[in-house]
């Protein structure tokens, strides 16, 4: 018996997407139809590794002490990349080209 484990590729994960540049609505709702919401501080059993450099990781925790400071709340940097994920996708699926995602990436 094979121990390799089978993995979802990004088409399964995320849906293809339309010519339009527009995510697919299965992408943006949950499973019972309901729009997607960020999953905030639940379990997460699913992990990616991101780079990034000094200065961008400096720019993170800045703005998790601010928000901590300034708004009085405890995040911290996973949940904080999980909101401003949610939030470039949920940007992306309704704006599709003028999204501030798309606009960011055709800029480099």
């Amino acid at each position: 018996m094979s121990r390799r484990v089978t993995l979802p590729g990004a088409d399964e994960l995320f849906g293809v997407r339309n010519h339009d540049s527009t995510v697919p609505a299965q992408a943006t709702a949950g499973t019972d139809g309901a729009p997607r919401r960020s999953s905030g501080r639940v379990r997460h059993d699913e992990k990616i590794t991101v780079y990034v450099t000094p200065d961008e990781l400096l720019d993170l925790e800045h703005t998790r002490l601010l928000l901590r400071r300034d708004h009085g709340l405890a995040v911290d940097r996973g949940r904080l990349i999980r909101e401003a994920v949610w939030l470039a996708l949920e940007d992306t699926a309704e704006r599709g080209p003028d999204s501030a995602l798309v606009q960011r990436l055709l800029e480099r």
